[in-house]
């Protein structure tokens, strides 16, 4: 493989459009530094399938929405609050392909050699899982000791260095084939349901998820015990707070929690929900800023309660 039909499609567009040469218009895509979406996976998905649908339906498919909320703690370490805000804890794009009907393959292996080798071969787009945090990037081709990859613009990396990386991720790699049908809005949709209503994973952490957890984060922002927000974090009020900004507004999410665009993926879909799911997101931005706990936890019982409205009206859609 020299360079992926993905990437060639990309500077065949550029020449359609500015009337540039093949290797002008080549060197420009390749600094371009196009937005990236809401969402870095959905729009990463949204860019390799040519925006065949948009961001807002790729990321409903893929589940759209969802909660988790963690704390843990490490002796010697403050203490480490998560939440994920989108749908979780299935596999983000393979999901979306998998409703959208689009063939796909997930492989990994921990032999960089024969990473390199399926990377060279792969006659499609390909998406490579970086790092421990398996952040997804697109590879548009490779051409000698380079790979051309797309994360937040366009990059030209030398293969070694990317071997690397993707070797901490165990070489996972999401090989993309046709469309194979229609896509199927119901059953991601029927999933998110189920999911926030619980249960997610059928063991005693499901207490930490969906609309429990939700529940469960409010019960902590009130709580004085040790247990309780003000005592965990009673030296350094500013790391949870940066942590709630980070979590819904920036790790693995949309703006405000996700709600938004799962909105318009309603809107798009001619289903019900999506003013409650506009509601919520701003409720969840204003969380986001932080602020006093028991006020916090006010507005997540709120969101809460908007979304657990705006699930009654699809799950009865869906009935």
């Amino acid at each position: 493989m020299t360079e992926q039909k993905s990437f060639k499609r990309l500077v065949r567009a550029r020449m359609e459009r500015t009337g540039e040469s093949y290797s002008t218009a080549r060197r420009h895509v390749l600094k371009d530094a196009r937005p990236t979406g809401q969402m870095h996976d959905s729009w990463l998905l949204w860019e390799v399938l040519d925006g065949e649908w948009s961001e807002a339906m790729l990321a409903g498919l893929a589940g759209g929405i969802g909660f988790m909320y963690f704390v843990f703690e490490y002796k010697g370490h403050a203490p480490m609050m998560t939440i994920v805000a989108r749908h979780h804890p299935a596999p983000f794009i393979p999901t979306a392909l998998a409703h959208a009907g689009i063939a796909h393959e997930v492989t990994s292996t921990t032999s960089a050699r024969k990473a390199e080798g399926q990377l060279r071969s792969a006659d499609g787009p390909v998406i490579c899982s970086l790092g421990r945090e398996k952040h997804p990037v697109a590879v548009l081709g490779v051409e000698g000791d380079e790979v051309t990859v797309l994360d937040r613009g366009t990059h030209v990396r030398k293969i070694a260095d990317f071997l690397t990386g993707w070797g901490a991720g165990k070489h996972e790699m999401i090989s993309i084939g046709e469309r194979a049908g229609e896509p199927d809005v119901a059953a991601a949709v029927r999933m998110t349901c189920e999911h926030l209503t619980g249960p997610v994973l059928g063991n005693n952490f499901d207490v930490n998820f969906g609309f429990s957890g939700m529940r469960k984060l409010a019960e902590q922002l009130r709580d004085k015990g040790k247990k309780g927000w003000a005592q965990r974090w009673a030296e350094d009020p500013s790391i949870v707070h940066k942590r709630l900004h980070d979590c819904l507004e920036v790790e693995y999410t949309a703006p405000k929690a996700t709600r938004p665009l799962y909105a318009d993926f309603l809107d798009e879909a001619g289903l019900p929900g999506a003013d409650e799911f506009r509601e919520s997101g701003a409720l969840w931005g204003e969380i986001a800023r932080g602020g006093d706990y028991g006020e916090l936890a006010r507005k997540v019982d709120e969101a809460r309660s908007v979304e657990e409205r705006a699930i009654r009206l699809l799950m009865s859609q869906a009935g």
